[in-house]
C-alpha cells in the first residue's frame, strides 16, 4: 500500500473533502483527488461516496480509515517521543478534562505553567465525555472517576468536595438559610437529566434529609456544572457545587457549610506508551503543586 496515497486518505477522511484535505497537505484539490482514486485502483474497492455535500466513507473506507488512524497516533506518539530530551520538556501536550474543572480551575492556571515551560505547546480539551487516551485523542485526562481501560497509568490527584453556594446578591435578597430545611424556600439549580452528569448524584441537593423532592423548588436544570456556576453567580438560587469551581472573591459563598454531597475522585491518567515522557512528567508534577496550594 503506497504510504503517500495512505496519508492523503488519511488526511481527507479527516476533513471529508478534498478541498479541505488539500488545504491542510498544501496539495491542489485534484491532486488529492488523484491519489485517492490510484488507492482505490490499487486496492480495486470504492473507499468513498462521493455526494454534492461532501465525501462519506464506504464500508471498506471506514475499515481502512480506522487501521490508519491507530497508525498515524503511534506514528504522532513516536515522533514526540523522539524529538524530547530527557532535560527539557518540549512539544504538544493535549489534555481532556471536565469542563467544570477545566474552565474555572486549570485554565487560569495553564500561564503559571507555560511561562515555567515555554517549549510545551499546551491543548486543553474540555468535554463532560471520556476520551479515548489509547488512540491518542489527548495525552493526558484529568477525570473525576477511576479509569475504566486496563491499559492506562493513574494517580490519585484530590477527592472532591461539593458544598452548596450562593452569591452575595442573591442572599441579600431572599435571606441565608440556617437549616436544610429552610432550603424550601430557596430557588434551586440543578443539574438536567438530559445527558449523563460528570459526577453520581449530583443532585443531591434535592435529597440532602431526606425530603419529600416535591418540595424544594428547582428554578432551573441545566445539563453543566460551569454553567450552573455562572447562574449562581448571577443570583438566580442556590446550587451544589464542587468545591474547586469556586472562588469566593467573586461574589459566591458557601451556606450550611456543615452539610456536605458525596465526593468524587479525580485522577491523572495517561496511556503506558508515555511513562517516559518529560512532558507529562512536569505536568503532573505542577497540578500535584497547585493542588497542595488549593483550600480545597
Amino acid at each position: 500500500m503506497d504510504w503517500d496515497k495512505l496519508r492523503v486518505f488519511h488526511a481527507v477522511a479527516e476533513a471529508g473533502s478534498f478541498t479541505h484535505a488539500g488545504e491542510k497537505l498544501n496539495l491542489s484539490q485534484s491532486a488529492v483527488s488523484r491519489q485517492i482514486s490510484g488507492l482505490e485502483e490499487s486496492l480495486k474497492v470504492p473507499l468513498f461516496h462521493r455526494h454534492a455535500r461532501g465525501l462519506i466513507l464506504t464500508e471498506q473506507g471506514e475499515l481502512l480509515y480506522g487501521t490508519a488512524k491507530e497508525v498515524f497516533a503511534k506514528l504522532s506518539m513516536t515522533e514526540a517521543q523522539l524529538s524530547e530530551s530527557k532535560q527539557e520538556a518540549r512539544g504538544p501536550l493535549k489534555v481532556t478534562t471536565t469542563v467544570a474543572f477545566g474552565s474555572t480551575w486549570l485554565t487560569p492556571r495553564a500561564r503559571e505553567f507555560l511561562n515555567q515551560h515555554p517549549d510545551i505547546q499546551l491543548a486543553l480539551l474540555l468535554t463532560d465525555s471520556e476520551v479515548d487516551l489509547g488512540m491518542r485523542e489527548a495525552d493526558v485526562a484529568i477525570r473525576m472517576s477511576p479509569p475504566r481501560q486496563p491499559d492506562l497509568i493513574q494517580r490519585h490527584l484530590m477527592t472532591v468536595r461539593f458544598h452548596i453556594y450562593g452569591s452575595v446578591d442573591y442572599l441579600k435578597r431572599r435571606g441565608i438559610p440556617k437549616t436544610i430545611g429552610d432550603l424550601r424556600n430557596h430557588d434551586l439549580i440543578v443539574y438536567g437529566s438530559d445527558t449523563k452528569p460528570p459526577v453520581d448524584n449530583v443532585n443531591w441537593l434535592l435529597t440532602v434529609g431526606d425530603p419529600d423532592p416535591s418540595e424544594r423548588k428547582v428554578a432551573l436544570q441545566v445539563n453543566n456544572q460551569y454553567a450552573i456556576y455562572r447562574a449562581v453567580r448571577s443570583g438566580l438560587g442556590l446550587a451544589a457545587l464542587p468545591d474547586f469551581m469556586v472562588d469566593e472573591n467573586l461574589n459566591v459563598v458557601k451556606v450550611l457549610p456543615d452539610v456536605t454531597g458525596p465526593t468524587a475522585e479525580s485522577y491523572f491518567v495517561y496511556a503506558e506508551e508515555l511513562r517516559h515522557s518529560r512532558r507529562i512528567e512536569v505536568f503532573r508534577d505542577f497540578l500535584v503543586r497547585k493542588i497542595g496550594e488549593s483550600r480545597f
